[in-house]
């Protein structure tokens, strides 16, 4: 469509992918075994919590919600990333964009409320574990959980219904693996100074998880260290472990990513970002909530097990 002189854009191209030519074979299968994984770890996970009674605690049900949320979170990016690395058109549509930056972000910050939730509830449960089942009760994690998603999905809305009314116009190739904010924002023919708000608002929320989060688990270790049992300070220790790597992986890479400033990177180091929290990020916290978590280790076993017994009884 023309304007003037100007060709409005109605699609995007991704460059990085046009710059891999034929080498997008070779990380395709190794992306699809990872997207497999993501979805079928986290989707385990999220099963046998929601299956074992023994796991119906405030923590494994935000587990579960992060779980659920990776599933999601990670489906708004890779299969279009794996589509990107074997078909001939690296393209997006303008309304796929918009889509795809709309719940890539609600459910990233979705999940950051969730991690803040997750650190807020290990502290009262370290510090207070007397009182700690009346405070954390069921209909209020069922709030928090529900609070977290409406910041999450509302948030963004309004950034992403002001780039929608924006022009677009000479060059449509996007600087990133997926449509983020800033790569496409450079693409408009018109003034994105406001985008400056946008940001500050989104810096607000980013801080606030990550100072809340830390704070938490500063308080927590020490209370932690003021335990009188070595047995007590290491159960304690490894509990809050898994959250603080998944903190530290995801949020870590976020700030890093969001909170530039007036730094720049080049394409190679800002791909190298996005794929921290979009990609392993994601992979990681299978494994971290897994293997390092005796009782979802133990529900996951007891699933297998009863499953096997029923297909023996069955033939």
């Amino acid at each position: 469509m023309a304007s003037g002189n100007q060709t409005m854009v109605t699609d995007f191209v991704f460059s990085i992918f046009l710059n891999l030519h034929e080498r997008g074979l070779l990380f395709f299968i190794p992306l699809l075994l990872i997207y497999g994984f993501i979805i079928t770890g986290n989707l385990v996970i999220f099963i046998v919590i929601q299956l074992d009674r023994a796991l119906h605690t405030p923590m494994y049900l935000f587990i579960s919600v992060l779980s659920f949320l990776e599933i999601w979170y990670t489906t708004t990016t890779i299969p279009k990333m794996l589509c990107n690395l074997v078909s001939e058109h690296k393209s997006i549509s303008l309304a796929g964009c918009l889509l795809q930056m709309y719940f890539f972000h609600s459910l990233g910050i979705t999940e950051g409320c969730v991690l803040t939730v997750m650190a807020i509830d290990r502290y009262i449960a370290i510090s207070n574990p007397l009182r700690y089942p009346t405070i954390m009760t069921s209909n209020l994690c069922i709030q928090l959980t529900a609070g977290s998603c409406l910041c999450g999905f509302l948030l963004v809305l309004p950034e992403i219904v002001w780039i929608s009314t924006l022009p677009f116009c000479g060059s449509n190739q996007v600087h990133q693996i997926f449509c983020d904010f800033t790569p496409v924002l450079s693409l408009a023919c018109t003034d994105t100074s406001l985008v400056v708000i946008v940001d500050a608002i989104h810096a607000v929320n980013i801080l606030s998880s990550f100072l809340v989060i830390a704070l938490s688990y500063i308080r927590i270790i020490m209370v932690i260290l003021r335990m009188p049992s070595a047995e007590s300070r290491h159960k304690a220790f490894s509990t809050c472990a898994a959250h603080i790597a998944v903190f530290l992986l995801f949020l870590g890479s976020v700030t890093v990513m969001y909170l530039r400033f007036s730094a720049t990177y080049s394409v190679f180091w800002d791909t190298v970002i996005a794929v921290t929290f979009v990609i392993l990020a994601p992979f990681l916290n299978p494994i971290i909530y897994s293997l390092r978590n005796k009782d979802i280790k133990i529900a996951i076993q007891k699933l297998f097990c009863s499953q096997k017994k029923a297909g023996r009884i069955g033939s």
